[in-house]
């Protein structure tokens, strides 16, 4: 009888939990991505997280958007406040407290595939709300936290890996990240 140790585990991959065809954005729907989940899915072992959901807001919820502040957090190129989109519910210090917290938990990565666009997990040109005008300069401040916290984790977002070379050199980089951590772990 062949007992698994941990070397023989497939890497640990963070994924949005909607990507996973949970029930957890904000109008009660997901965004299950088909292809992801059949190309990787075997191949890696899913840590889901919503941000959202795991600091309260609950779903079905008031969508959120990034609002353009001098007095806000750095999310990618942009200073922002993370705010409900009717009631301007305040968000940003909850959600960044909690992901300062939830990093201490995700230490054991070897890579992480966030939902593009969103005000919690976009990796990139995540749209920023001003003065009458909005542009993609942000990151969802999820997602700032775990590119800082782990600058050398591979991420990516699912529209990135529906191109297949994407693809493939993440799971080169998470199989890489995997080897040198458990390298460090033994």
């Amino acid at each position: 009888m062949h007992v698994m140790s941990y070397d023989d585990r497939r890497p640990r991959v963070g994924i949005s939990r909607c990507l996973l065809g949970d029930d957890v954005r904000y109008d009660g729907g997901h965004k299950r991505d088909a292809i992801l989940l059949s190309t990787l899915g075997a191949f890696v072992e899913w840590v889901p997280v919503c941000p959202e959901v795991e600091v309260g807001m609950g779903t079905p919820r008031e969508a959120i958007d990034l609002v353009e502040s001098d007095d806000g957090v750095k999310a990618g190129q942009a200073r922002v406040r993370l705010l409900g989109v009717s009631s301007r519910t305040d968000w940003t210090e909850t959600m960044t407290t909690w992901s300062a917290a939830r990093m201490r938990t995700l230490g054991d990565l070897d890579g992480y595939v966030l939902k593009s666009d969103s005000p919690s997990c976009g990796l990139r040109d995540v749209e920023v709300h001003g003065s009458g005008e909005m542009e993609r300069a942000g990151r969802g401040l999820f997602a700032e936290a775990l590119t800082t916290a782990f600058p050398d984790l591979p991420v990516e977002d699912e529209t990135g890996l529906q191109d297949a070379s994407v693809r493939s050199d993440f799971m080169e980089r998470v199989l890489a990240h995997r080897r040198r951590r458990l390298s460090l772990q033994g």
